[in-house]
């Protein structure tokens, strides 16, 4: 009866912590946004100087007590779930490990040399924002979008790549040197903050013909960017739209994306407990 028990504890455990259909797992992640939210915000003051002067006990205090309920979240996790390696190495895991050791890693590192070495292992912090997107159904959604249009997306990319590349061959034979167009690699760059219209100015075309070619540059970026973008994007979209979507988890393996009437996990076989 014990082990049965057990069980029932743990599959209650991990159906609050890994998925957001009840009431308990939606209230659960409601909470950990707002901590997710409040870390992030504490490592942003702290950056202020003045701010740390003044308030950086009362920030030590609340890190440390957000530190503490990361701990038990994080310790929480593996303790509900069959498979613990499973999760610990998984992206999530490995983020979820992240926000945590910072803290931890600043009580070992000690002395005035080490100062600079601190402040960066803290400021580490700010990757608990990663953590928002596990409770986010949009953010999965995005992240099924894609997957699906990957190859679209590399061959955009590569079509990117190749234009800005033939780009800056063309204006550094157009161009003088002495104006900043030194090389192609230069010229290439200058291409892609072109093509891209943010136009940083610190190389510009000084011959008529350059500046024609420029423009065009720049009118194509939008037709380039734009519209592949609002093609791949609203494609992925319509086909998203036709699975369903749940935040049903693998209670050995955490993974997720199942089937709403899926009895057994896709990845690691185990029974998804529906039956």
């Amino acid at each position: 009866m014990a082990p049965s028990k057990s069980m029932s504890w743990k599959n209650t455990l991990h159906e609050v912590i890994f998925e957001a259909d009840t009431r308990a797992g939606k209230l659960f992640d409601i909470v950990l946004l707002i901590l997710i939210l409040g870390s992030v915000a504490t490592v942003m003051l702290e950056s202020v100087n003045s701010i740390r002067i003044e308030h950086g006990q009362t920030l030590n205090i609340i890190e440390w007590g957000l530190t503490i309920l990361f701990s038990i979240e994080y310790i929480t996790r593996i303790i509900s779930i069959k498979k613990p390696l499973k999760y610990i190495f998984s992206f999530y895991g490995l983020i979820d490990l992240l926000s945590i050791l910072p803290t931890y890693l600043g009580l070992f590192i000690t002395g005035a040399s080490s100062m600079a070495a601190i402040r960066s292992i803290r400021l580490l912090r700010v990757f608990r924002i990663l953590k928002l997107a596990r409770y986010l159904k949009e953010a999965k959604a995005f992240k099924s979008i894609l997957i699906a249009m990957r190859p679209k997306i590399i061959v955009f990319l590569v079509a990117v790549f190749s234009i800005v590349t033939i780009m800056g061959t063309i204006i550094y034979m157009i161009e003088d040197p002495k104006d900043g167009f030194t090389s192609i690699p230069r010229c290439v760059y200058w291409a892609v903050v072109t093509l891209t219209t943010v136009g940083y100015g610190d190389i510009a075309p000084q011959t008529v013909l350059g500046q024609v070619f420029a423009s065009l540059i720049m009118v194509m970026g939008y037709s380039i960017i734009v519209i592949p973008t609002v093609f791949v994007v609203t494609t992925g979209m319509l086909s998203s739209r036709e699975t369903a979507l749940n935040t049903q988890s693998c209670p050995s393996c955490s993974k997720e994306g199942h089937d709403n009437n899926a009895e057994f996990c896709k990845y690691c076989g185990d029974s998804l407990g529906n039956s």
